[in-house]
């Protein structure tokens, strides 16, 4: 409002210099003229890349906790709670998160349950329970990043693969935007964002005709169409790294009321340990410690030595040679504390040098995720607190430096940065590795 203001006497003011010029020096109107539209100018610009919400330092909230099969959503317990963190989360474990220094979260919202076999009843029962879900964060002192969370899954009939692929549904996709958009016009712009896809895993490979930058110009559109006020958070593509943001020319969405974001798992051995969901040798590893030289060079061969012999034991028997490759590949680029650190310090590099090129403030470009593994679901290895503890403290530091803000991953669940997922308290090891500067 102050800059309208500004603007707005800006023009007033030089209207009514010039019907003074019979009254100045010449010299002297031309030089305060000069001076005067300079400084009109300035505010211009200030306003035109300022974005509706500001954000530091987050927390991703919990996607699911047992999220049902869908022959479950329109159950009552279900729409009520949704999303379903809020089933057992009250509003002093979200004034928790503000306490520890987040001032901002970051909100999954599974599209899904919106588009797969969904009556009107059901979408309008969700939407309601999103805003209710928006309003209680805001009570708890916190801004809110609405992030509808799309899942890689060939297991779903909608996730992030389907809708990248399929036209009509990725129409019905847009539709769900727009709906989606048009449901948070109501909230305030400088505590509520919007981003409209979570991690497309196309264009990893640009030898295969590149996709994601004109699905991102049609998502824009719905959202922003939606939205007139409200910040969009986009990204780009393959897994929203780095190196997808790259990919992208952001003038190709001409709107200045945007933050970019990327995520990043960097060193991915490291972060994904035991998870089996990854399709890849992640599975049968545990027990590397970060950084690698912690526990000796001895030590750290050792349990590379553990990682290949389960596989060697327990992988099929037709990829155990693809897999022991993929591991001793990843396992090359943490060889030591130096390369470790390198690797981490990479998509940092990459996002701040494309900023630099297109002129992005570096608020403006915002590390979505980060973390490391705590435990995988069904696996009874623990990493231990100091570990990751040091991983987050690096990240933290790389994104503090280029000016980023950030939000960790997450909340709860297998990278939960609690102490258990059934009693909110933060692990205060990571805590306080997350609040360093």
């Amino acid at each position: 409002m102050f800059s309208l203001m500004v603007l707005f006497f800006c023009r007033v003011g030089g209207h009514f210099v010039q019907t003074r010029m019979e009254d100045v020096k010449e010299l002297a109107f031309r030089l305060f003229h000069v001076l005067f539209a300079f400084a009109c100018l300035l505010v211009t610009v200030a306003t035109a890349s300022a974005t509706a919400f500001t954000m530091q330092r987050g927390v991703n909230l919990d996607p699911w906790v047992t999220w049902p099969l869908p022959e479950r959503w329109d159950d009552e317990e279900i729409l009520t709670n949704f999303p379903e963190w809020r089933r057992n989360t009250g509003l002093q474990d979200l004034q928790a998160i503000r306490k520890a220094g987040f001032d901002f979260v970051r909100m999954p919202v599974d599209p899904a349950i919106f588009l797969q076999d969904a009556s009107e009843e059901r979408v309008r029962k969700l939407l309601a329970a999103m805003l209710r879900s928006i309003d209680l964060l805001h009570k708890a002192g916190l801004k809110v990043v609405v992030d509808m969370h799309t899942i890689p899954s060939d297991k779903r009939k909608i996730g992030t693969n389907q809708i990248s692929s399929d036209p009509a549904l990725f129409a019905r996709y847009l539709d769900l935007v727009g709906r989606l958009g048009r449901a948070l016009s109501i909230t305030d712009p400088a505590l509520t964002a919007f981003e409209p896809f979570n991690e497309p895993v196309v264009d990893c490979d640009l030898a295969v005709y590149p996709k994601w930058s004109a699905l991102l110009v049609q998502l824009h559109a719905a959202a922003r169409n939606a939205l007139p006020n409200h910040t969009l958070v986009l990204s780009g593509g393959c897994w929203a790294s780095a190196y997808g943001l790259i990919q992208i020319n952001p003038t190709t969405v001409a709107d200045d009321n945007v933050i970019w974001t990327f995520h990043s798992y960097e060193p991915y051995i490291l972060t994904h340990q035991g998870a089996g969901w990854t399709g890849d040798a992640m599975a049968y590893v545990e027990g590397l410690p970060y950084p690698p030289d912690r526990l000796g060079q001895e030590g750290f061969h050792e349990v590379l030595e553990e990682a290949r012999h389960r596989i060697e034991k327990q992988a099929p028997e037709d990829k155990r040679k693809a897999l022991l490759n993929n591991l001793n590949e990843m396992a090359d680029g943490i060889a030591d504390d130096a390369k470790a650190l390198a690797r981490l310090n990479e998509p940092f590099d990459q996002a701040d040098a494309w900023s630099r090129q297109y002129n992005i403030a570096p608020e403006r470009i915002y590390l979505g995720e980060f973390g490391m593994i705590r435990q995988e679901y069904g696996k009874y290895f623990l990493m231990p607190a100091e570990w990751r503890a040091a991983y987050m403290k690096d990240v933290v530091a790389a994104a503090n430096k280029h000016g980023f803000p950030w939000s960790v991953w997450s909340w709860g669940g297998a990278f939960g940065i609690t102490l258990a997922d059934d009693k909110r308290v933060f692990d205060p090891v990571i805590l306080q590795a997350l609040k360093a500067e």
